[in-house]
């Protein structure tokens, strides 16, 4: 089991990490700007449906050995950069809406999920990240280190919940201010569209 001190410990830096730019909380901000409050929120929920696997794979030893396969992490890596680049394409062709702040037709729900859950578990890095991470506040003489590790994880959860959730609601405020005028739909969503290409980019050329 941990201990109090360092399961606040972990909870603040997780906390830290999660408000600190990256990849998922990027995606969170441009899907809430784009989408509106609710849409960022089941984003969110998808990549900590993500982190769960994650979790239970450190646990179970499962990540050891996906890291050690070279196969493995170029075909999700490319697999995560070609779904990135769907989304940049499907961004810069988005229409402007009239309907003067309210987001656009949004996506059905099992959809935004399912785009955070993709989003996790498609970028082979948070594998390695999780690996190098997690085990630093592990002490194997308080008992289980499966059990450890799950509770590290449901801790980072946590976290990111409320980082992630809090970036929600602010991004998700400004975009229905942006919405008003069809020029600033107009530049969103180019942004939107650039923002995806470059983690696109960014994911493509990523290395162990």
């Amino acid at each position: 089991m941990l201990t109090h001190q360092t399961a606040f410990a972990f909870l603040g830096v997780s906390l830290l990490l999660g408000i600190t730019p990256g990849p998922d909380n990027i995606f969170v901000l441009v899907q809430s700007a784009s989408h509106g409050r609710r849409a960022g929120m089941l984003v969110v929920l998808g990549l900590c449906g993500g982190l769960v696997v994650h979790t239970t794979a450190i646990a179970l030893g499962l990540a050891a050995v996906f890291a050690a396969s070279e196969t493995a992490f170029v075909v999700l890596k490319f697999a995560g950069a070609g779904y990135l680049a769907y989304l940049a394409w499907q961004a810069f062709g988005a229409p402007i809406s009239d309907s003067g702040g309210a987001p656009p037709a949004a996506l059905k729900p099992q959809q935004l999920f399912a785009r955070g859950v993709l989003m996790n578990l498609s970028n082979p890095k948070v594998v390695f990240f999780f690996l190098a991470f997690l085990p630093q506040f592990v002490d194997a003489a308080r008992g289980s280190v499966a059990l450890q590790l799950a509770q590290l994880g449901a801790i980072f959860l946590v976290a990111t919940l409320v980082s992630f959730g809090a970036i929600s609601f602010f991004a998700a405020t400004l975009g229905q201010r942006l919405r008003g005028s069809a020029r600033a739909q107009q530049w969103m969503n180019r942004a939107a569209a650039t923002v995806f290409a470059g983690l696109a980019i960014r994911l493509a050329l990523a290395q162990r």
